[in-house]
């Protein structure tokens, strides 16, 4: 059996949009407080179940009252979409098929509301920190080189 270890940094860059409730007051802002990787472990080529994996957008709101906060992930810069997203081999050109999605049952791909994809939306409190479970899965018996497969995607939340 060939087994290697692959990462996904899926959530290294982010893109925040600020808005402001008036001239007199300060601003209020949403803040990634923490991004926790989907990161995939070992995958085995010969295995005939696919690779399941989790992460975390951890974000906090500084408004006078609950908001509404709209979440997003783009598209693969190794695949130009969403379905399927793609890693890299680090040292090669190997891509290894995956994707991010709203829900632990996997059906409801994550992206920004084009394309069959979805958003996810959550009333987020004053001070208080929100999660943003991210679901990752690799498909089965994909041929790929042994090595280190990552992405890099952007985050992107409006409040």
């Amino acid at each position: 059996m060939s087994k290697f270890s692959l990462s996904l940094l899926s959530l290294l860059l982010v893109l925040l949009s600020f808005f402001f409730i008036g001239q007199a007051q300060a601003a209020s802002t949403c803040n990634f407080n923490a991004v926790t990787n989907v990161a995939f472990g070992l995958y085995d080529v010969f295995n005939a179940s696919p690779t399941d994996s989790a992460g975390n957008v951890q974000i906090r709101c500084t408004y006078w009252t609950a908001r509404t906060v709209t979440m997003s992930i783009g598209t693969s810069p190794n695949t130009g979409g969403f379905n399927p997203r793609a890693m890299k081999l680090t040292t090669g050109t190997d891509l290894l098929n995956y994707n991010l999605y709203t829900t632990a049952a996997r059906n409801i791909i994550w992206g920004d509301g084009t394309g069959g994809t979805s958003t996810v939306v959550k009333s987020c409190p004053r001070n208080t920190n929100v999660d943003f479970p991210v679901y990752g899965r690799t498909p089965a018996l994909q041929d790929v080189s042994i090595g280190s497969y990552s992405d890099i995607l952007v985050v992107t939340i409006r409040f």
